[in-house]
């Protein structure tokens, strides 16, 4: 539908889904109808249907690939920007700062408990939003190898993977206990061991027990 779309097409589709997630936020998904989002987007019942053939649940997982946007956008400019241990302590502070804010409602996931987890399209949204995000981490330390602050022998990859799965349990943990202890440890330990795997400290933490400089 959407590559059919017009231009004027495309921009009245994006408005109903920002509209829309706006409404979801203020209300929950279970607690929003289709005339609501109507009302706060001024859009006929034939023109939501228009662009959204399949109903609530076809709309709810636009907002939902919106909402997984605002993840990583959440996170600019500081998350494309990962070159330096600067740069690295202020993309920890934002995603500490975004999470504190969005405390133990989580727009994203009430979507997707709305839709399914498991169905095709949620699954979709997940694994690309996870895909990305995991991505500008690897890249991230990828310019620290380049500018040689971490090892050459880093398992970037790996890393990567170790510091995102951080990030979402220490959200998990945050959203269930109110405190986001857990996921500052997250990312302090992440970055911390990022540090250590420098080039100097690397050759003087070979052997158990060998302390570092």
């Amino acid at each position: 539908m959407a590559q059919a779309l017009t231009a004027k097409g495309r921009a009245t589709r994006a408005r109903i889904v920002e509209g829309a997630a706006e409404v979801l936020r203020a209300h929950g998904v279970a607690g929003t109808t289709l005339d609501d989002i109507r009302g706060r987007t001024g859009t006929s019942k034939s023109q939501l249907f228009h662009y959204f053939p399949d109903g609530k649940d076809a709309l709810l997982l636009a907002v939902a690939r919106y909402e997984a946007d605002r993840v990583l956008e959440d996170q600019q400019p500081h998350l494309g920007r990962l070159d330096s241990w600067e740069s690295w302590g202020r993309w920890r502070d934002v995603v500490v700062e975004r999470y504190e804010l969005q405390g133990d409602q989580c727009p994203l996931g009430a979507l997707f408990l709305q839709v399914g987890r498991s169905s095709p399209g949620a699954r979709a949204i997940v694994t690309e939003l996870m895909r990305q995000w995991q991505e500008q981490l690897a890249r991230g330390i990828r310019a620290l190898q380049g500018n040689g602050l971490v090892s050459a022998d880093l398992d970037v990859g790996r890393t990567s993977a170790a510091l995102l799965a951080g990030v979402q349990g220490g959200v998990s943990l945050m959203m269930s206990t109110g405190d986001s202890a857990h996921l500052r440890a997250a990312l302090d330990t992440g970055i911390e061991h990022l540090r250590l795997s420098g080039p100097g400290r690397a050759r003087t933490s070979c052997g158990p027990g060998t302390p570092l400089p």
